[in-house]
Formats: structure tokens, C-alpha cells, sequence
């Protein structure tokens, strides 16, 4: 199939291409032709008002349901979903039955989602099932395909295992991810301690959960080697120790979630679960400190942490409900609507080295991953922009300023209405 992409800009910040507008002939997913002007019969033709392209987005973690909880989710629907967001990569967490803790498992992943747009990557789980007690077969998911291993959000509360982890994926250079959290310290919170907690009357967790779990994994880290992926970075002192450790030279990496760039505890005033978030959100001030924490490098990148739960599990009572949002279909605006267009391309595309996953070049004859927006359309996040099967959403009404065109990957092209 020949696609002729007419007068898009390009936004690739270490491309000679950057911020000029060209036009793409793009044959059976290769990028054939890049010209100022191309006059060629094709197959179809894209011409949309101010295009702009860039080297396809990747979220490191996002949630479906199957198998298993297909009420939320299907891996089908989910990667037209994501598809339709922009995105041409993601890794999906392994919270689902069974667990992605074996080759199978996340082979069968893998093969449930070809023939489509977007690439899924799959995370094994750290241990059996996501127990925590006995580690997972880790080489052979490796070898199945999965990047990196972690028990979604679920500590690692014995050490050794831990070490032992670390130690063992050296063996085939591999990745442990791991969510911070002292159980011990967590005092079954659901929001942020502090005022608001106090306010609400509802149990508060404090970011000492988060620090004290991050300086004991760094310690172990230290005597281990390594490579260390911190998940769901909430707390402007965690960045502090990340910061230190990355100084002195260990291999760490950490992601921060969308709704803790956009959002606080104040946040959770009205009670709304779809507010109600594990790690929390948390103050103005680390809110802040999370943002020049992405802008500065010491994160690595963002995800949506796109957890699509049903409606009878998530509208229920604040303390009862299920924790999550859906996040795909607002990520790209969202981000566009508090960093500059360039900034919001380089944090959705960065990353992908971490997971060893590909991000080919624009450039004559590379394979053609590219996500396709407008960067410039002022709007309000509204519940008909949402494509997932669970609607469970803490972006309507928000403002948002750009639109997603479409993605072109694997020799696939999707493109929204």
C-alpha cells in the first residue's frame, strides 16, 4: 500500500527535519520517499489541516483486563484504543489471570496482538502469580519476549528476593521493576496524609512509604549490580534519592504517572473514585517537583497508567471503590496542555531505550512508526472522547489542547474520524 503523508511537520528534536514540513511516501511501511514535494499516484493520501508527525509514542505501563478481566477490557479493543491515542508501543502490566509469569502466558500475549497498529510489550511478573514469595521464571520470559519484570503494584517485601533478582536477570541483561511501597508504613491509606486526609476523615498515606522502600531497594542495588526500574514516582523526596543513586553511577530508571503531573490531594475533596489513585496523589509541591523532575532527565518517562476498571467495582463509595483511570485516550493532550509541543513529544517518546524497545528514525528507508496530531486545537476532555469498553475517567472536563490524528506501524495505519 503507498500513503503519501502532504505537508507535515515534523517534530523530532534531534532530526535535521525538525520543525519543517515535508511530505512522506510511505510504501508497504517503509518510508520511501521524504521531499518537500512528492507528485506520485498512491493509495491513499493524508492531508490533514496543520499535521504533524512525530517518531511513534510509547507508554511503558498500561492495564487491559484480559485475560481474565475482560468486563474491563479486551487486549483487541485496548490496542485500537491505543492505536487511536497516538501510541505504536506499549508494555502491559501483568495484572491479569493468569498472571504473565511464564513463557506461555506472555507468549500468548504477544500472539494475541499481532495485525495491529500498536506493538505490545509485555512485563512478566517479578514472582509466581505476583505473590511475592518465590521468583518467577524469569529467563524464559525474557525469552518469550517480555522487557522488564514487576508485580504491577505490588511490593517486593523480602529483601533477599530482591537481591536475588537482581543478581539472577544480570545473567541476560534484564530489568526489575519494582513499585515502591512499605506496607508496613502504608497503614492501609487510600489518599495522601495530610490535611485533606485529615479533612476527609479518610486514612492517609504518607510519602515516607515510598522514600524509605526506595533508599532500602538503592542499598540493595549498591551491592548487587544491576538494572532498576522505579514505577509511579510520587513524591519530590523520592526524587532526591533517585537523583543521588543515578550520580553515583547505578543503573536506575523510574517512570512517573500522568495524573500525578496534573493533579493533587484537593483533588479527592468531592469524593470522586475516579480520583482515587495508589501511589496517591499527593501536594501542589510535589505535583511541582515531579514536573521539573521529568523536564530535568532525573525521570525517565511518563505513562498514563491506564487501569480501566467496571463500573461495579469503581461506582461504589470512596473507600470501597477501585482504584484507577483511564488515561490513554487523554495523554497526548493532557501533556500538550502543560508542556511546550516539543517537550510533550520528547517525554512520549523517550524511554524506549531503557526497554530495549525499537524507535526507528524518519528518515528515507526506516520502517515507518509514527504518530500523527495536531498540536494546536484547544478543548475540554468530554466523555464521547472516550474509546476504552471501561469508562472510568478523571479527564472529563478537563482542558486539554491538541488532537490525535492517528499512528502508522507495522505496516498498519489507523486513523480517527
Amino acid at each position: 500500500m503507498k500513503i503519501l503523508l502532504k505537508n507535515a511537520t515534523v517534530i523530532d528534536r534531534n532530526n535535521p527535519l525538525h520543525c519543517k514540513s515535508v511530505s512522506l511516501l510511505i510504501v508497504n511501511g517503509i518510508i520511501k520517499q521524504i521531499k518537500d514535494r512528492i507528485d506520485s499516484k498512491v493509495d491513499l493520501v493524508i492531508e490533514n489541516e496543520n499535521l504533524h508527525i512525530s517518531r511513534g509514542w510509547w507508554d511503558p505501563s498500561v492495564s487491559f483486563g484480559e485475560p481474565g478481566f475482560e468486563e474491563r477490557e479486551t487486549i483487541n479493543n485496548g490496542l485500537k484504543v491505543a492505536a487511536k491515542s497516538g501510541f505504536t508501543a506499549i508494555g502491559l502490566n501483568p495484572d491479569v489471570f493468569p498472571a504473565t509469569d511464564n513463557f506461555s502466558t506472555a507468549s500468548h500475549l504477544i500472539n494475541k496482538s499481532k495485525n495491529h497498529t500498536t506493538s505490545l510489550y509485555p512485563i512478566g511478573c517479578l514472582t509466581d502469580s505476583s505473590k511475592g514469595i518465590q521468583m518467577a521464571s524469569l529467563f524464559d520470559l525474557n525469552q518469550a519476549g517480555a522487557i522488564a519484570f514487576g508485580d504491577y503494584k505490588k511490593s517486593v517485601e523480602k529483601s533477599n528476593l530482591l537481591k536475588i533478582a537482581l543478581e539472577y536477570s544480570q545473567t541476560f541483561n534484564g530489568i526489575v521493576s519494582v513499585y515502591p511501597l512499605d506496607e508496613g508504613l502504608s497503614n492501609s491509606g487510600i489518599i495522601h496524609e495530610g490535611s485533606v486526609s485529615t479533612r476527609l476523615g479518610l486514612k492517609g498515606m504518607s510519602s515516607i512509604t515510598e522514600t524509605t522502600r526506595i533508599a532500602r531497594d538503592i542499598e540493595i542495588l549498591k551491592h548487587t549490580g544491576g538494572k532498576l526500574h522505579f514505577s509511579y514516582i510520587s513524591s519530590k523526596d523520592s526524587l532526591k534519592l533517585i537523583e543521588k543513586a543515578k550520580t553515583n553511577g547505578l543503573n536506575i530508571s523510574c517512570s512517573v504517572a500522568l495524573p500525578h503531573l496534573l493533579f493533587t490531594d484537593d483533588s479527592v475533596n468531592n469524593f470522586d473514585a475516579n480520583f482515587k489513585f495508589f501511589p496517591p496523589l499527593r501536594t501542589i509541591d510535589d505535583k511541582t517537583a515531579l514536573r521539573e523532575g521529568l523536564l530535568s532527565g532525573i525521570i525517565d518517562c511518563v505513562t498514563s497508567m491506564h487501569e480501566p476498571k467496571n463500573l461495579e467495582i469503581k461506582n461504589l463509595d470512596f473507600c470501597s471503590a477501585a482504584s484507577g483511570s483511564i488515561g490513554l485516550e487523554a495523554f497526548f493532550s493532557s501533556m500538550n496542555n502543560i508542556f511546550p509541543i516539543e517537550k510533550t513529544i520528547q517525554f512520549l517518546t523517550r524511554g524506549k531505550n531503557i526497554f530495549g524497545i525499537e524507535d526507528p528514525e524518519i528518515e528515507e528507508g526506516s520502517k515507518a512508526n509514527l504518530s500523527f496530531f495536531n498540536p494546536d486545537v484547544n478543548s475540554v476532555f468530554k466523555n464521547e472522547n472516550i474509546l476504552s469498553t471501561s469508562k472510568n475517567c478523571c479527564y472529563v472536563d478537563q482542558p486539554i489542547k491538541g488532537e490525535v490524528l492517528g499512528s502508522i506501524n507495522n505496516g498498519l495505519l489507523t486513523l480517527n474520524d
